[in-house]
């Protein structure tokens, strides 16, 4: 009886060790989940920029992403310099569509000639930004694919670098080998840092495809950054990816709205659809170089995205 009593007495100590430190590691995690939630609200409510309108003027009243509609969005990668605004050299319109749980994707290329809206002239379509900022960009573009764009989402390429740095790197899969300034890039996968990213995303005079190869090299680094971002290792460093967002990147996206993404879109973002603009052609006029859109090609590209956003007329 007494070696039994002395069995108990020991399983009764075993169980202090055991709960004691699974306690502290709950209550650490939920601090730490606690820190991380706070410190994501503040990133969102700092990056959160409201566009003076509403909706577009080509959407009736303004998309609800609490009931799963189809919406837009206009990615703008702005090379911003000092005493200078800064032009888009990267403009990618999203339509996402949670029914068909598909997200189609666009890139516009940055010298194409069309209608500037509200600035009454013809020029080169990353030129809106530097004219009007992002609504005059927003309005231009709705005007090209004849789309509504309700959501922007401005990221800073020149420090685009601090993000890029603050996740600890990217791997970029590299299709052709070049070398820009103090840096060189071997074909296939390659692992890059903050500086090499920029030098990376920079280059288009040694690409025979010219800006287009410079477009999709920004969208691996975009792609790479995302994917790198959501690792466990990012995530325990996410003081320095918030402070990365909060300073380089703008959106009219509230947090409830990003709540409402995450929740409602999950699916449709995971699946990606390309469209290439390859049908255009360049030309000289007043010997300043632009991009002439293929008029079948634009219509093409419009109508795909029209079913997408679920727009009849």
């Amino acid at each position: 009886m007494a070696e039994k009593r002395r069995g108990r007495r020991k399983k009764k100590r075993i169980w202090p060790w055991i709960v004691g430190p699974i306690v502290l590691i709950l209550l650490a995690v939920g601090v730490y989940a606690g820190l991380v939630y706070k410190e994501l609200t503040d990133t969102a409510k700092e990056i959160h920029s409201p566009l003076e309108r509403k909706a577009s003027d080509k959407r009736q009243k303004a998309v609800e992403l609490d009931k799963k509609e189809p919406f837009s969005v206009l990615v703008l990668g702005v090379d911003e310099r000092e005493g200078d605004k800064g032009r888009s050299d990267t403009m990618i319109v999203l339509t996402v569509n949670p029914k068909e749980k598909k997200t189609t994707m666009v890139s516009l290329p940055r010298d194409t000639y069309t209608e500037i809206v509200g600035k009454g002239v013809k020029d080169k379509i990353n030129h809106a930004f530097a004219f009007g900022g992002v609504e005059m960009s927003m309005a231009s573009v709705e005007n090209l694919l004849d789309i509504p764009i309700d959501y922007v989402v401005q990221v800073n390429m020149e420090s685009f670098k601090e993000i890029v740095d603050a996740v600890g790197g990217i791997t970029v899969d590299n299709d052709l080998a070049f070398s820009q300034g103090q840096y060189t890039f071997p074909e296939g996968p390659v692992q890059i840092n903050g500086d090499e990213a920029l030098a990376y995303v920079r280059m288009r005079k040694q690409d025979p495809r010219g800006d287009f190869g410079r477009q999709d090299r920004q969208k691996d680094v975009i792609q790479g950054v995302i994917k790198k971002g959501a690792s466990l290792d990012s995530l325990m460093n996410y003081r320095s990816i918030f402070g990365a967002i909060s300073k380089n990147v703008r959106t009219n996206l509230t947090f409830d709205e990003m709540n409402d993404l995450q929740k409602n879109y999950r699916d449709a973002t995971r699946n990606v659809n390309q469209i290439i603009v390859e049908k255009g052609q360049g030309q000289k006029m007043d010997g300043i170089w632009y991009y002439l859109m293929n008029d079948e090609e634009l219509d093409s590209i419009s109508s795909q995205l029209k079913q997408q956003l679920e727009i009849t007329s």
